[in-house]
């Protein structure tokens, strides 16, 4: 039974199941177990079980990031009666399958970025959640970073007017984790697992924060993908995304940087970057927009602070100001510290936790949506596309 405030079965209570626990299995679970400890939730999350192919792996995991029971096995977490929502947290080319029978068996979703590993995939996750909602069940996609309090904080001045008329969008995703030709290969560097390299990984981040923020869609691209280092040492046994070589090497079969042209279908113009060979920068998520009015400029490693010009200030004393994203009045943040006490990295998923938790109590559909991670995925593949055709690619609105 789905869990609702009034639910008998959930009494009060919604019961999460989650598959994978590595790196985002660990951030997630941080937001499930801090959510209910900081905001008022209309439903208590329950840590009931995960799920995990390595028996002593996955039990391991369950004791450490505090879930009550584990499964070996997916298919036995969604079959659970006592699991109200599934968090995906595994490699993208597991998504769909998943996903979808969770829907299928009246469980609500979270499933991480990007949706899918193809257009394909997206439209049928997003058709199966559609139907879902009709019986009351919820999905929502894990675009994190849109509940950053700063990023949220530049969504609500735009959709304010403080901008005017938006006409230019500049989007990076630096980072170098593997510039170094001898780190090893991962599944994150392999396409029938990741789908794509620092386009999907890091640029669908960016893709969403630019959409997002100014409340329009990219409508075509123009994009090009580079792959510097085509062969690396195989992983060892025991080595995580950074760990110590193998022997004999693997092909890497994704895009290590990705860069496109886009125009928006206000008008604007924008210009997008994801590298993962960026060396120095370690999680650069950069945004800066140019308005009628004025300008907004963020940037991930300095995350507590945006950058606000207002273009109708006298022109002799105006200029960018620094604006610290800590204040009550601020998104999210009163549920924190005093002001001028900046949040971290694992904020944005208990927000994330705290905004689907009040969605499924209120019966409404949640955001970023299913169809929102498709319109992402659709601008993944026409970067592609252009890529691999030298073309302008449209993408459907």
């Amino acid at each position: 039974m789905t869990a609702t405030p009034d639910s008998p079965a959930g009494d009060g209570v919604l019961s999460v199941g989650m598959v994978g626990y590595a790196f985002m299995g660990a951030a997630h679970s941080h937001a499930w177990r801090t959510a209910p400890r900081f905001f008022d939730l209309p439903l208590r999350p329950r840590m009931t079980a995960v799920a995990g192919r390595d028996a002593q792996g996955v039990q391991a995991a369950a004791e450490r990031l505090g879930w009550d029971s584990t499964e070996t096995s997916w298919q036995a977490l969604v079959d659970r009666d006592d699991i109200d929502l599934v968090d995906v947290c595994t490699p993208g080319h597991t998504h769909a399958e998943i996903v979808i029978a969770a829907l299928e068996a009246g469980k609500h979703v979270l499933c991480e970025k990007p949706l899918a590993n193809s257009v394909e995939e997206a439209e049928a996750m997003t058709l199966a959640a559609e139907k879902a909602a009709a019986g009351g069940v919820r999905a929502m996609v894990g675009f994190t970073y849109r509940r950053v309090p700063a990023i949220s904080f530049a969504r609500q001045l735009v959709a304010d007017g403080r901008l005017g008329t938006i006409h230019h969008v500049r989007a990076q995703y630096l980072q170098d984790w593997i510039v170094d030709p001898e780190a090893p290969l991962s599944w994150r560097l392999e396409k029938d697992k990741a789908g794509s390299g620092s386009l999907g990984d890091i640029g669908a981040h960016i893709i969403d924060i630019a959409q997002f923020i100014t409340g329009d869609t990219i409508s075509r691209v123009s994009g090009r993908l580079r792959t510097f280092v085509e062969e690396r040492p195989q992983p060892s046994e025991h080595s995580g995304l950074s760990g110590t070589a193998g022997s004999g090497t693997g092909k890497v079969t994704v895009d290590d940087a990705a860069t496109f042209l886009a125009d928006f279908r206000s008008g604007a113009m924008g210009v997008f970057e994801a590298t993962r060979f960026a060396n120095g920068r370690k999680n650069a998520i950069r945004i800066e927009i140019n308005g009628s009015r004025g300008s907004l400029a963020f940037d991930f490693e300095d995350m507590n602070v945006l950058h606000f010009f207002d273009g109708t200030e006298d022109a002799g004393t105006a200029g960018f100001r620094r604006i610290l994203v800590t204040e009550p009045q601020h998104p999210y943040v009163a549920a924190w510290w005093p002001a001028g006490h900046v949040i971290g990295y694992e904020h944005g998923f208990t927000h994330q936790v705290v905004d689907l938790v009040r969605d499924i109590a209120a019966g409404t559909d949640p955001t970023p949506s299913f169809a929102d991670g498709l319109q992402v995925q659709r601008v993944l593949a026409a970067v592609e596309t252009s890529s691999d055709t030298d073309t302008w690619q449209e993408i459907p609105a």
